[in-house]
């Protein structure tokens, strides 16, 4: 197995257990006779993560352990969940990361770049919060077809790279008519097919451009290629399906892409109807939280004080505050927000200190951003299980003892 060269060695060590196949984790259904299930293992290319704090669902889906999130405002980068809506291309692209190019276009003076050079253009790191659009899927009755996520499907982050309108600044700016920003991946793509019908290539509102980075370190470290490395579009505030990996070509466009992946895919589209270009696409993620603890995973709670923890985020807005509730929305409470404020674009921790009694209590949250907008009871349907933000759905039943 090969690593990338900049993976801590505690990064190694976890991927050499993995690939010897000791991820003997075990789940216990709740039927009357407990069974154990052999845990996934992680594959190849991902092999250095961190097995006890993910659920691996295939290959290319890979969810953080709600228990796994702890108390810090970070997401460790073995930790953070994966997902690749293409194989992720071979590992000797990250031979020499510099040497990777990408096309910027739709400019006055378009031009193709290599990683190395835009190294010298600028340099700016954004904290954010990275969420597949599909977290929270697995809350839906309906059961929309695509991976079961709960809230594992994101983590905040920090990306190191060159801002976006610092390149379109020195290419002249952009040409008239311009209406979108839109990122292409640099997957392999199968053979025999229609490439529109697989290409990873989307479309964000062209006012995003102003704070999306072309990035290439991932917490300090240069970009794994799980994540997107050698170099990944983050575009903040917008759910990670937008955020493109292994960026080949930039550009801005009148027209969204025509890519299947945007033209029909991540759309809205109610209950009944088929996705269609006329239904809002994924962009901009919208008001939620949840809470990290306390979890009955381990058996009962004991009655007494206890600090009911969790996170909350809002896209492109701050969020103003959260409520938290005891008594599964009944009443509500208060919380206060802590740790370091990292930006409008990450998640804020937030605490309750409540005395619990014995019995069950459901535990919720609910956030509010700086522009008023609640996070509401009820998820939005959706045919695809998008943008799932019910804080109903992401309360925690507890059991005190």
């Amino acid at each position: 197995m090969e690593f990338p060269q900049s993976m801590p060695r505690r990064h190694m060590l976890a991927g050499s257990a993995a690939a010897l196949g000791t991820l003997g984790l075990a789940s216990w259904t709740s039927g009357a006779h407990a069974q154990v299930a052999a845990a996934k293992p992680l594959p190849a290319y991902a092999g250095w993560k961190d097995p006890k704090a993910l659920i691996v669902h295939s290959s290319n889906t890979m969810e953080t352990r709600r228990s796994a999130f702890g108390t810090s405002v970070l997401t460790p980068t073995d930790q953070l969940y994966v997902r690749n809506n293409l194989p992720p291309p071979d590992a000797s692209i990250l031979d020499n990361r510099d040497a990777w190019s990408i096309s910027i276009e739709g400019v006055k003076n378009p031009r193709t770049f290599s990683l190395g050079e835009l190294k010298t253009m600028g340099l700016e790191t954004v904290a954010t919060v990275l969420q597949c659009s599909g977290n929270g899927r697995g809350f839906f009755p309906s059961k929309p077809s695509g991976t079961q996520w709960t809230v594992g499907a994101a983590g905040c982050v920090f990306w190191s790279g060159v801002p976006v309108r610092t390149v379109v600044a020195a290419l002249g700016g952009g040409v008239d008519g311009t209406v979108y920003l839109t990122g292409t991946g640099g997957e392999k793509l199968p053979d025999g097919v229609d490439p529109l019908s697989v290409l990873v290539e989307r479309s964000v509102p062209i006012e995003a451009l102003g704070d999306a980075i072309l990035a290439w370190e991932l917490n300090g470290e240069p970009i794994p290629l799980a994540h997107g490395g050698p170099l990944r579009l983050v575009v903040p505030g917008y759910q990670g399906v937008n955020n493109i990996k292994y960026i080949k070509r930039l550009a801005l466009t009148p027209q969204q892409s025509k890519a299947r992946i945007m033209a029909s895919s991540y759309r809205l589209s109610p209950p009944g109807t088929k996705s269609s270009p006329d239904q809002r696409s994924v962009w901009e993620m919208v008001v939620k939280s949840w809470i990290n603890g306390p979890l009955s995973e381990e058996g009962p709670l004991k009655a007494g004080m206890t600090q009911i923890h969790g996170v909350a985020f809002a896209g492109t807005q701050p969020v103003q505050g959260v409520e938290v509730s005891v008594d599964g929305g009944a009443t509500w409470s208060r919380a206060q927000l802590i740790g370091p404020d990292l930006g409008r674009f990450a998640w804020r921790q937030f605490v309750l200190p409540v005395r619990l009694t014995p019995g069950t209590h459901v535990l919720a949250s609910r956030a509010t951003d700086a522009a008023g907008h609640a996070q509401p009871a009820e998820r939005e349907e959706n045919i695809r299980g998008y943008n799932n933000n019910s804080w109903r759905d992401h309360a925690v039943t507890v059991t005190v003892a």
